[in-house]
């Protein structure tokens, strides 16, 4: 069975990081899910989609996988790319726009 490791992104609603710091551990969808003909409810026959574990390093989330007999589809981590700025800019002089006020 084929697993996919990866480190999750920051979320575009919060400026923190605190997400981003566990590998995570997924097993993909097995079975489509379908909708219940009594209630039209989506359900799914799959329990291993429900798991989600994490691991504070690749290494570990790497040995869990091997320890347990599954392939592991890798993403790699995206390095988080900061624009450094302060409030002092919108007023040095070396302003490439100049203040409008």
């Amino acid at each position: 069975m084929q697993v996919r490791v990866y480190k999750p992104s920051r979320s575009t609603m919060q400026a923190g990081l605190g997400a981003t710091r566990y590998w995570i551990l997924e097993y993909p969808p097995e079975a489509p899910r379908t909708p219940d003909p009594l209630m039209g409810w989506t359900s799914a026959r799959d329990t291993r989609r429900q798991i989600r574990l994490r691991f504070e390093s690749l290494g570990q989330a790497l040995d869990f996988a091997r320890g347990h007999g599954l392939e592991v589809d890798l993403e790699d981590a995206h390095a988080a790319r900061r624009a450094h700025m302060s409030y002092a800019d919108n007023f040095a002089c070396d302003r490439l726009v100049p203040w409008s006020h």
